[in-house]
């Protein structure tokens, strides 16, 4: 039997049941789930606010890492990472401990990955390098200032940046976080955000959160320098006057992983022996399955520091 979360009615916490180990089809492949990401985009499906939405009941979870125990396709005992093709939208998700997959959602890891790493470390290293790198264009010598700094996707903005060349700023909206910004990143509070504090403006802005603090930072972008703008976990609106938007004259990028993804796709994979030894560091908070309510919380609250896991090995 395999322990699963089913959501049985939109805005309600899955229950956690046991249900079959689902029998081998062709053209699909059979996962032990090893781990599975608890995203903003799950809970957005789990509040019934999404765009694509399940049939009821359902299981949720849509990237996860496990190892292959069946598959015409992929080897047998190999650890997949496993995306895309409507897993945890229009078909069941990944948050059970053995899932049937598409062949085409399931990608074949390098030896010795983490589980961890080869569940969470897509979205957030390739939306980061997006931003960073064919977005913003960061080069050596700019400044640099990352809202969201300690959350996955901007504490590996924070890193990439920094490899760049830059000097950095990260910022986060709790005290309880600033010890978590990577170095060499300025750490701040965005109730603390100004030009005296930072000293100065900065050539470009990543922006990981929206709402307020996306406002607050935008003023301290320079003239003729670039917003990529990532996420609005702190709000979805910016209202701008034209009149001073013209005059701040500072371009505002949006970055579009659906568009992106395959162009990113191998410099991600490029940057993953970084990830595996440390050298690029992503953050993130493991749950078991049955602790569910707990990561939705950590999530929800904006408390978690980087990713959310649900452990289920």
């Amino acid at each position: 039997m395999a322990r699963t979360l089913v959501l049985e009615e939109f805005g309600r916490l899955p229950r956690l049941v046991e249900r079959p180990v689902p029998a081998p089809l062709p053209g699909h492949t059979l996962v032990r789930m090893a781990a599975a990401t608890v995203a903003h985009l799950d809970l957005n499906v789990l509040d019934g606010a999404f765009g694509i939405l399940p049939s009821l009941p359902a299981v949720l979870g849509t990237q996860g890492s496990g190892t292959v125990l069946a598959s015409g396709t992929h080897p047998e005992g190999a650890l997949v990472r496993v995306r895309g093709e409507g897993i945890g939208l229009s078909r069941d998700g990944v948050w059970t401990e053995y899932a049937l997959l598409p062949d085409a959602a399931v990608e074949v890891m390098p030896e010795g990955t983490d589980p961890a790493v080869a569940c969470a470390y897509f979205s957030p290293v390739g939306t980061a390098w997006a931003a960073v790198h064919p977005i913003a264009r960061v080069r050596p010598g700019e400044r640099v200032l990352v809202t969201g700094a300690s959350g996955a996707v901007g504490a590996v903005a924070v890193q990439l940046a920094a490899r760049a060349g830059a000097e950095v700023v990260g910022v986060v909206g709790r005290p309880a976080k600033l010890p978590h910004v990577p170095a060499p990143a300025d750490a701040v509070l965005a109730a603390d955000l100004s030009e005296e504090r930072i000293g100065g403006p900065v050539d470009v802005l990543v922006d990981t959160v929206g709402g307020p603090v996306l406002r607050s930072a935008l003023s301290l972008v320079r003239p003729r320098g670039r917003a990529a703008l990532v996420g609005y976990t702190a709000g979805r609106e910016l209202v701008l006057d034209l009149a001073d938007f013209f005059l701040a004259d500072v371009a505002l990028l949006p970055v579009n992983m659906i568009s992106r993804g395959a162009e990113v796709a191998p410099e991600v994979l490029r940057l993953l022996p970084d990830l595996a030894s440390g050298a690029l560091a992503l953050p993130f908070e493991r749950y078991g399955i049955e602790r569910l309510a707990v990561a939705v919380e950590r999530l929800r609250t904006g408390a978690a520091i980087g990713k959310v896991l649900l452990d289920l090995g």
